[in-house]
């Protein structure tokens, strides 16, 4: 999506660039971001200040400083957890320049399950390099380590993992996908139910996450850190500031090498540890619909796909929370933003909202309630 600048603005940000590109949209470099007034991205200062102002206000309540309710809240961990995190912090970008930061925006936290849309970018290369021709495929086709085999788990395919209907049950790395036990989920705990048939209910499950990104390791035959680092952070210049890190004891036999499998989120530790800049351009990857300066890293198509609502569930594609209203409550999530918005979402609360229709990509982290709040409050900034 190419987009034209008149010519006063690219020289307000000419001087800000460290080397000129030869896309006619903004790409930032690894270790610079140009900024612009909102006046100059088409936004109103004294409204986007406001908005700024009232997410400053807005610190979680959920998860304390220290991450000392970290097992109260979701069960026993099973890897490692900071000593303490940043306060509520953000950026917000409009045609992929700077228009607003607030925070430590640059320092390394638990992303919690932002994760999981990072997971399903990865199933989408791996669908692209022919490692999943077909996402209707039963996963158990190409991953032949037992996980697939009852009855139950036969039939489910990726597609399902990737829009948490696969129904798969079983017990990976200490955790029962039936999610039973204050000890082991804390307030996640659930009644055991009778399992559905794969897709054809939803439930927002971890360990089924933590059983796909498993099969990814077993397609990619490598670490999927190494896997992320290689095929995403450093195409789009992350910094090297990120993790992701796995369980001590989620280590998987691979072609006789025992190689670590990571986790779609950090409700037992681990997880993907990353700044709000870096979350940042993952997001504004999406914005540009898969495209980052000349390179495709993930087909605009899958983002299409990832970004469209299932059959069942609520407002929700592959790993991505939706906008549309055409979940199983009729509602749309944040009702004062465009319904081809979508967003990444992890407890704390870590969001990474796309918004398509007004080329915005807002990043807030650590912060207390519904991002409407905010949502509704940068729109109210757009001319």
């Amino acid at each position: 999506m190419n987009r034209f600048y008149p010519l006063f603005l690219i020289v307000a940000v000419a001087c800000q660039r460290p080397a000129a590109t030869t896309s006619k949209t903004y790409f930032p470099p690894k270790d610079a971001w140009a900024r612009i007034s909102p006046d100059k991205a088409g936004m109103d200062p004294a409204r986007l200040d406001s908005a700024v102002a009232f997410a400053k206000t807005q610190e979680t309540k959920q998860m304390k400083p220290d991450f000392s309710t970290q097992e109260e809240i979701f069960g026993k961990l099973l890897g490692p957890i900071p000593n303490s995190r940043a306060a509520t912090n953000g950026i917000i970008l409009r045609h992929g320049y700077i228009v607003a930061e607030w925070g430590e925006t640059q320092r390394a936290d638990p992303t919690y399950s932002v994760a999981k849309s990072v997971l399903s970018t990865i199933t989408g290369i791996s669908h692209e390099r022919g490692l999943i021709p077909d996402l209707q495929e039963p996963v158990g086709k190409r991953v032949r380590d037992g996980g697939y085999d009852s009855d139950q788990n036969r039939a489910v395919t990726w597609e399902q993992h990737l829009r948490q209907t696969s129904e798969w049950e079983g017990e990976l790395w200490g955790k029962h996908s039936n999610f039973v036990g204050r000890e082991a989920f804390g307030r996640g705990e659930r009644k055991p139910r009778v399992l559905q048939k794969p897709g054809t209910y939803y439930e927002y499950n971890d360990v089924r996450i933590n059983r796909l990104a498993l099969s990814l390791l077993r397609l990619w035959k490598k670490p999927i850190p190494d896997v992320v680092r290689d095929e995403l952070m450093n195409p789009i210049g992350a910094s090297d500031t990120w993790q992701y890190i796995p369980y001590p004891t989620a280590v998987a036999d691979i072609n006789g090498k025992p190689m670590p499998s990571v986790s779609g989120g950090t409700r037992w530790g681990g997880g993907l540890w990353i700044n709000a800049r870096d979350l940042a351009r993952f997001g504004y990857l999406f914005l540009r619909q898969g495209r980052w300066q000349n390179q495709q890293i993930v087909s605009a198509n899958w983002v299409r796909q990832a970004t469209t609502v299932g059959p069942v569930g609520p407002d929700y594609g592959y790993l991505w929370w939706l906008n549309t209203g055409k979940g199983e409550s009729g509602k749309k999530p944040w009702p004062d933003a465009p319904t081809n918005s979508f967003a990444a979402l992890g407890a704390g609360q870590n969001t990474v909202w796309i918004d398509p229709e007004h080329d915005i990509v807002l990043v807030w982290r650590w912060h207390d309630g519904n991002p409407n709040e905010l949502i509704k409050r940068v729109l109210a900034a757009v001319n």
